[in-house]
């Protein structure tokens, strides 16, 4: 038998833990800890797993509202009422460092995941989003990871049969070494009929359920608790190897093994395992637990107490059963060709233990370990970066005339970041269970049908890292109104956000102050939005050797549609002969635009100009107008501006149109150039019938909301003042060979 080493300080920095951390474990357990404890203190201490840097930050964030049914944190995902007698269950999550590592992988074990955080809820999962983010397609290494990356995604999602309705994904060398993997999870469940991650009744029996337990994923979550560096590539055994036909098997087990009133308790075994479900369970419940790891089925012969509880083999579950009930838990996971065993029972100790062997390996008070228990919590020092002033104070003036419009275009639909992402999501199965509305490029967010109902669910995830990276309070605030305007532009009421928190190493206090300021705004923005914070992630420590990522605050905004055919909306126009208008703020400035990074090479300035009352006052409106039928069609002005609204609704339809521009610059007061590309919030594009136009008028006035005649659509061409005279078609070829042009110019490289 293996002889564990001895638990030294030492050992315990290697761990990933301070000195002060080390003797606090110390005190909870009044001695020096085994191995097999250290271990497990490692991995729930660990950021990821306890949010130690962040948790103080994010109880700022406003997690109350009527729609929600429970509150931020309390479960292993966000539960709001839709209504007719329905709750929607939805999370966000970041799979980052292993995606770094392993991007196949990576990414499909955390579609996996946010799956199971879904489903133990009782939820069965409906839509699944990705949010991405790369260094330049110019890169053959980001072209490896992008397509790594998508195809995990893919296989995963199309193989356990959901389907991937919305994203988003933006490229920008800041992400070079560093790529950020969100996925996100929206399912449906009956109100009422929710399972808990609790620990209820000493002497209930504990049932692990789902794959055996391997060696894969050992301190996964401590490597997503560090920066990516050139060691980094030898930690592949900390990234998990995922199958999704389990997953589906263990899915449909898991809701019919709710159904019997059987299960007490339920949760995923997902970053740290079962060191992490059966503590978190335990302290939820201020029980305990008794395990005896040597009846938890493995696959990998010759395993430690200390492998067992840190591994974090995908498609398990633990469940807290109802004494004299298992045998019918245990029946249906059979049924389902599912493994299923008993490993211990739930004590009235308040302390986890963990057995093998006839020998006791760990004996942890289990409130110890957990995030609002004994795990430690810091407030970093914060320090406002230098940098700041300096990108607030680029002079404009020096950009070089823009002397051909029709160019400068063609050359922004040709960035990554504006350019269809058809290459993308056409390898997800965007169709499956026939729900889907409206799919990845239909729309400004997703719809799916909720069955049996005229409702839909409106999904989004978003975020400008640029924006957040050049004014941290303003682009928080961004990430949240963007969201929510995209739901809005579809028809759909936003409800509720999830949000992923990709940063850098918080013990920067630079970072920190980041960080912070980031919360704040998407605090300003949820509150003035009345859309609650539901849950979510932080991910810290998203840096490579030449520095961190773009702070990334990626909001995940849910909305519904009360009735799917009166309110409906899509971007592109609907018919010749129609009102192009612009509603909204004006159009004035160039800081963090697209046009300014793509076409100049410049990350420079200020946010975008933005009004969070102003931009409250716009979505209402705008939705108001939307449901009141005024409105055939509705698109965001967001990356690349008014240009790229204009150019994507002729795209998307086929359908040219002829804009003047006269009197969007008189009322914005800015130039052409600020005109078509300012980045500037709350506005949209839309088109009108002739016969609602006055009624349109009317209702922006009495809103306060400017309504900008702009011109008609129809012809075959889209025609700016005359700077722009070019066919739609070519408009379009540009835009949608420019990913697949860059994906297959040579080959990626490993």
């Amino acid at each position: 038998m293996l002889k564990e080493p001895e638990v030294t300080l030492a050992l315990a920095l290697e761990h990933g833990l301070t000195a002060d951390e080390f003797e606090k474990i110390k005190g909870y357990l009044g001695r020096v800890p085994t191995f097999t404890e250290l271990g497990v203190y490692s991995v729930m201490w660990s950021e990821h797993c306890s949010y130690k840097n962040s948790i103080k930050v994010l109880k700022t964030l406003p997690n109350k509202g009527p729609q929600l049914l429970v509150g931020a944190g309390e479960e292993n995902a966000g539960l709001v009422d839709i209504g007719d007698g329905l709750a929607c269950a939805f999370k966000i999550e970041s799979h980052n460092h292993p995606s770094a590592v392993e991007p196949y992988q990576g990414a499909a074990t955390g579609v996996g995941g946010i799956h199971r955080d879904i489903f133990t809820m009782g939820a069965r999962p409906v839509a699944a989003l990705n949010s991405l983010r790369f260094g330049s397609l110019d890169n053959p290494r980001v072209r490896f990871l992008l397509d790594g990356v998508v195809h995990g995604i893919a296989d995963y999602g199309n193989s356990f049969g959901v389907p991937t309705v919305a994203g988003d994904i933006f490229f920008d060398p800041a992400y070079e070494g560093n790529p950020l993997v969100n996925a996100m999870s929206v399912g449906l469940v009956k109100a009422g009929e929710t399972a808990s991650a609790i620990a209820p009744g000493p002497g209930n029996p504990v049932i692990i359920v789902g794959a055996s337990t391997g060696r894969d994923g050992i301190h996964g979550a401590t490597f997503a608790s560090e920066e990516i560096s050139e060691e980094s590539e030898s930690k592949r055994p900390s990234v998990q190897v995922g199958d999704p036909f389990m997953e589906k098997l263990l899915l449909e087990a898991t809701l019919e093994a709710l159904k019997t009133g059987a299960v007490a308790g339920i949760q995923d075994m997902g970053a740290a395992g079962i060191s992490c479900s059966s503590s978190e369970m335990s302290a939820k419940s201020r029980t305990g637990m008794r395990i005896n790891l040597d009846l938890a089925p493995q696959r990998e012969s010759g395993m430690t107490a200390y492998e067992m509880l840190l591994s974090e083999s995908q498609e398990r579950m633990l469940i807290v059963a109802h004494k004299g009930r298992e045998q019918e838990i245990l029946d249906v996971f059979e049924k389902w060709d599912v493994s299923a065993a008993v490993i211990g029972e739930v004590t009235d100790t308040g302390e986890v233990e963990y057995w093998m062997h006839d020998e006791l390996k760990a004996r942890i008070p289990a409130d110890s370990l957990v995030l609002g228990g004994g795990a430690p919590v810091y407030e970093r020092e914060t320090r406002r970066p230098d940098y700041l002033d300096a990108k607030h104070s680029f002079d404009f003036s020096s950009l070089p005339e823009e002397n051909d419009y029709e160019a400068a275009l063609l050359k922004l639909l040709s960035s990554p970041n504006i350019a269809s992402k058809r290459w993308i999501f056409e390898q997800y199965d965007h169709m499956v269970r026939t729900n889907t509305v409206l799919g990845p490029g239909a729309s400004d967010a997703g719809v799916v049908r909720i069955k049996g109902t005229k409702k839909a669910l409106v999904v989004k995830t978003d975020c400008n890292g640029r924006y957040v990276h050049l004014n941290p309070r303003k682009g928080g605030q961004i990430a949240v109104a963007e969201a929510a305007r995209n739901v809005v532009c579809s028809g759909a009421k936003p409800l509720a956000v999830t949000n992923c928190l990709n940063f850098g190493n918080p013990y920067k206090p630079e970072v920190y102050w980041v960080f912070k300021e980031a919360v704040g705004g998407m605090g300003d923005a949820c509150l003035a939005l009345s859309t609650p914070v539901t849950g979510g992630n932080v991910s810290f420590y998203n840096e490579n050797p030449k520095g961190a990522v773009f702070p990334t605050p990626t909001i995940g905004m849910l909305g519904l549609i009360d009735d799917l055919e009166k309110q409906l909306m899509t971007p592109g126009y609907k018919a010749a002969g129609h009102v192009v208008c612009y509603l909204g703020a004006k159009r004035t400035g160039l800081g963090g635009s697209e046009y300014l990074s793509w076409n100049h090479g410049l990350t420079e300035g200020d946010a975008p100009e933005f009004d969070l009352s102003y931009e409250t006052r716009f979505q209402a409106f705008l939705l108001e107008a939307i449901r009141g039928g005024l409105l055939q069609s509705a698109h965001d002005c967001s990356d690349g501006g008014l240009a790229t609204s204009l150019a994507e609704k002729s795209i998307f339809s086929g359908i040219g149109a002829e804009i003047d521009l006269s009197a969007l610059q008189a009322y914005s007061g800015s130039d052409v150039r600020e005109c078509l590309f300012s980045e500037a919030q709350s506005g949209a594009v839309v088109s009108v019938a002739e016969d609602k136009l006055t009624a349109l008028i009317k209702a922006s006035e009495d809103a306060g909301i400017a309504c900008i005649r702009l011109g008609l659509t129809g012809g075959e061409a889209l025609k700016i003042d005359k700077l722009i005279a070019k066919a739609v078609s070519a408009i379009g070829l540009v835009y949608e060979e420019a990913i697949p042009a860059k994906m297959n110019s040579t080959a990626a490289a490993v």
